[in-house]
């Protein structure tokens, strides 16, 4: 019969091949009705991988001493300033001989 609707599965029965046929009508208007579910935006940024507390706290700590020598070296060289103008620096000791 050339009208009739042939069966895919020969042993298959009409409302077999129906439902069959709907179900894919159903995933094939899924699949156009699709949207797209790729992630394009840029991942989430922690502050606290940026901050870097530690290397801050190190760099600090660091800072503070090289502070801390020059302040002492400082109070050195003071010091040196300060007592070699109340020393004599006139050369007037003899030399002895044993």
């Amino acid at each position: 019969m050339p009208g009739a609707r042939r069966l895919t599965f020969p042993g298959a029965s009409e409302y077999l091949c129906h439902t069959w046929e709907k179900a894919y009508q159903d995933h094939r208007k899924k699949v156009q009705n699709a949207r797209p579910v790729v992630d394009t935006c840029a991942p989430p940024t922690f502050q606290h991988l940026h901050l870097k507390l530690k290397r801050l706290k190190l760099e600090e700590e660091r800072l503070s001493a090289i502070e801390r020598d020059n302040r002492l070296l400082l109070e050195k060289v003071a010091c040196v300033m300060r007592t070699r103008r109340q020393t004599d620096s006139r050369s007037n000791f003899t030399h002895r001989r044993w």
